[in-house]
């Protein structure tokens, strides 16, 4: 009888875990998180849109990750509209993976005219006015219930501005951080003094420029204006003072430099792409006009009061001389086309006037627009 017992106890059990294995087939149904989705990016009291700037990145939106609960494809919407029903919201951005999305100048005066804007001064129009944002997250194909979930709508203040037919200035990024007293730029993590980098064109993002960086452990952001902290860009690493090349604008850190160390860089940072890098310099002076001719270089000193390289020296008039860096012509050298006194990347040999002891400066403060001088003494 025992042995019975255990045989039939032995097949209840079988059959058991065989109907367990065909039943309890699981199903995940998405569900809305409780925490909801919100932006957490701080909004610009108001947004100054210039056609000349059009397309410039006018913000980027960044919003919590949500989580349904569910083995599903995740996606998010931006969405803007004119009131807070958005009952035909302009659809910015969709089926987005990621927790962010930008929004152009143009795009944002797309949104003006619609909200009834204008410039002209004849109309009764206003050229100040509010439009609403919005983030939609849903659960993408995979699943059945197509749950969706909205966050508060943000307002936003825009303000139009008469595009001139003066030459319009280059859009400007700043970088501030613990460099700025030792290298001459005033305060330290001062907006007021920070040190201006230049986009290569209106409406364009790429900016760039020359930074001299005295500090054994570099730390340093980038700001849209110089007026205060609103916008504040850093590095995406997990602590300050990383050098990734990636930019983030929401629980960033402060950036560095690559080694950790000072120098005299090229900083470049593109606020669309979210990149920047850094290339350290030095300065000197080659050709006929000077001591070694064009088989070396005499290297030049970096004035940080003056923020200019400079070097006093023999120099043999009627014979030519150009500037370049680390002592190469593979890297950055500047010349004269037009023996102006205007210099250009890469530009023509410059003529020395006349034999003489001359003090010459090599100025990049806007690296977009290098000047030079020889100066007889």
């Amino acid at each position: 009888m025992k042995k019975l017992s255990i045989f039939l106890l032995a097949i209840v059990a079988i059959l058991s875990l065989s109907a367990c294995t065909e039943d309890d087939d699981f199903t995940f149904t998405a569900k809305p998180d409780p925490e909801g989705v919100a932006f957490t990016n701080t909004f610009l009291e108001s947004y100054i849109l210039k056609p000349s700037n059009a397309d410039n990145l006018a913000e980027r939106f960044v919003w919590n990750e949500v989580d349904f609960d569910a083995p599903t494809t995740l996606r998010y919407e931006l969405q803007a509209s004119t009131d807070t029903v958005f009952e035909n919201p302009s659809i910015l951005g969709s089926d987005i993976a990621a927790t962010n999305y930008a929004v152009t100048v143009a795009e944002m005066m797309a949104l003006a005219t619609e909200a009834g804007l204008d410039t002209d001064p004849e109309t009764e129009a206003s050229n100040v006015g509010e439009v609403y944002f919005r983030v939609r997250a849903y659960a993408g194909e995979t699943n059945p219930s197509n749950v969706e979930q909205f966050s508060d709508p943000a307002a936003i203040t825009l303000e139009l501005v008469e595009d001139t037919n003066e030459e319009a200035e280059l859009p400007k990024l700043f970088m501030v951080g613990n460099f700025q007293a030792a290298g001459g730029y005033g305060s330290d993590w001062n907006p007021a003094d920070g040190v201006a980098l230049t986009a290569s064109a209106v409406g364009k993002t790429d900016y760039e420029g020359f930074v001299y960086i005295n500090a054994d452990a570099p730390q340093f952001k980038f700001l849209p204006t110089n007026v205060d902290w609103t916008g504040d860009y850093g590095d995406a690493g997990s602590a300050d003072g990383v050098y990734t090349g990636v930019l983030k604008q929401e629980e960033e850190k402060n950036a560095g430099t690559p080694d950790g160390t000072g120098g005299y860089y090229l900083v470049k940072a593109n606020t669309q792409e979210l990149t920047y890098s850094m290339e350290e310099y030095s300065w000197g002076i080659i050709g006929d006009a000077t001591p070694t001719g064009w088989e070396a270089d005499t290297d030049m000193t970096y004035d940080t009061e003056a923020h200019v390289w400079t070097i006093t020296m023999d120099l043999i008039g009627g014979k030519n001389i150009k500037f370049r860096t680390n002592d190469n012509w593979d890297d950055l050298n500047v010349g004269d086309n037009d023996g102006d006194g205007t210099a250009e990347y890469g530009g023509s040999d410059i003529v020395v006037p006349e034999d003489g002891n001359y003090t010459v400066t090599l100025d990049l403060k806007d690296s977009r627009n290098p000047q030079y001088t020889l100066t007889l003494n």
